[in-house]
């Protein structure tokens, strides 16, 4: 691979890890709205205990877990491009010797 294109693909890649690195805080901020609200939906439904407020834990759980998902996923999406990159820079200064 020539050294222009290593260094086309390096850019592409710092611009989608610079992109999911911001998905990922927007998650995280999510994730702990989620998982508030879904220990709260818990203790309301263990204080009145009817099946309007267990059916609104469980909502609220299956937000926080879909969102724990997410978060992972995004999480190894990352882990997989800081690869990519080390790859490519590792290439990049093959180039130059």
């Amino acid at each position: 691979m020539s050294r222009t294109l290593l260094e086309r693909r390096l850019a592409e890649v710092s611009d989608q890890l610079r992109h999911l690195r911001r998905e990922l805080a927007v998650a995280d901020e999510q994730m702990a709205h989620f998982a508030d609200a879904a220990d709260d939906a818990r203790l309301r439904s263990l204080v009145s205990e009817t099946p309007l407020a267990e059916r609104e834990h469980r909502e609220a759980q299956r937000h926080a877990e879909s969102m724990g998902r997410h978060r992972a996923e995004l999480v190894a999406g990352i882990d997989a491009l800081e690869r990519t990159q080390d790859e490519l820079l590792d290439r990049l200064i093959d180039t130059r010797d």
